[in-house]
């Protein structure tokens, strides 16, 4: 895949006018490569990992990168990492620099494995994507987590998924 791309994210197919279908065959086994890939960072509060107001944050988000135009359709994601149990932290790719918000670069290659499951099982998600990144001799920086749908939308498909993008070294 080319430098900064992202698997397709068709915004298109979306039944339920929040989240669009997510086809996880176009995510699953993917290698993507950084470089200064642009993202605009936020943070939620959590208790022992669950978000307490993620509700008001993403929403707020969503608007300011798009009345920003700084929103892409066709490179979208939103990785999502927890340096506590406290604090959650969010990264939307973003194709310019949002005022008001912390804006980072990643650099680096990432491995995707696509999960299906409850939110739950994200720690025992997370150490088989290290065994799938240490089996191809690589080791795990960081992970990250995509949710890809919102949990309303996810009982209307019927599938919760969930994509590890792992950063690897």
């Amino acid at each position: 895949m080319d430098t900064n791309t992202l698997p397709k994210y068709d915004m298109s197919d979306n039944p339920t006018g929040c989240c669009p279908k997510f086809k996880s065959e176009e995510w699953d086994d993917q290698d993507l490569h950084f470089d200064d890939k642009l993202f605009m960072k936020v943070k939620t509060k959590s208790i022992f990992h669950i978000p307490i107001n993620f509700g008001t944050v993403f929403p707020k988000a969503f608007l300011d990168i798009k009345q920003a135009d700084a929103h892409s359709d066709d490179n979208f994601i939103i990785l999502s990492y927890d340096p506590s149990m406290w604090t959650g932290e969010h990264y939307f790719s973003a194709t310019k620099d949002v005022p008001g918000y912390e804006m980072v670069k990643m650099t680096g290659n990432f491995l995707t494995k696509v999960f299906e499951g409850p939110y739950k099982n994200a720690p025992k998600w997370e150490k088989e994507m290290e065994a799938l990144v240490q089996a191809k001799g690589k080791q795990v920086k960081k992970t990250y987590f995509f949710y890809t749908t919102c949990p309303k939308c996810a009982k209307h498909y019927g599938k919760n998924y969930l994509v590890a993008v792992s950063e690897i070294q």
